[in-house]
């Protein structure tokens, strides 16, 4: 979803693990590189411009909120691409962020809970479908 929603926690996070998918894709690293989130961006014509351009989006929410992320550690291009999400599994991740912000920010939960339909990221375009069959389940009640 949109990097918008999440907390300082959930972005730096999504900052670290987003350089550490680029490393991966780019075979910069051993490990990661079967990471389950990385199918959507191994699928894209080229695997690097699209996750730069998805950190791309990350680092811009950062800087509205003043953080000072390292931006040379991405090229910021543009994509002209759209990575297909489908909306189970849109869903899912929503109900997994909203069991985050429940420990760690509980106004943020509080103000998201009646959200049923949350913004993708930018670079994501909404299809129809379940959960991905890459996805490790849980059971999350929201």
């Amino acid at each position: 979803m949109h990097p918008k929603y999440l907390d300082a926690a959930g972005l730096t996070a999504l900052w670290r693990e987003g350089l550490l998918a680029g490393k991966a894709l780019s075979c910069g690293t051993t490990g990661y590189r079967n990471h389950p989130q990385l199918e959507r961006f191994k699928k894209e014509p080229v695997p690097g411009k699209a996750i730069d351009a998805y950190l791309a989006e990350v680092l811009k929410e950062a800087r509205l909120r003043g953080y000072k992320f390292n931006a040379s550690k991405i090229r910021e291009i543009s994509y002209e691409g759209k990575i297909p999400v489908t909306k189970g599994q849109i869903e899912y991740e929503w109900r997994h962020l909203l069991s985050k912000l429940e420990r760690r920010s509980p106004s943020l939960f509080k103000k998201y809970l009646m959200l049923h339909s949350p913004e993708p990221h930018p670079l994501f375009v909404i299809v129809p479908g379940g959960v991905e069959p890459w996805e490790k389940l849980r059971n999350y009640q929201t």
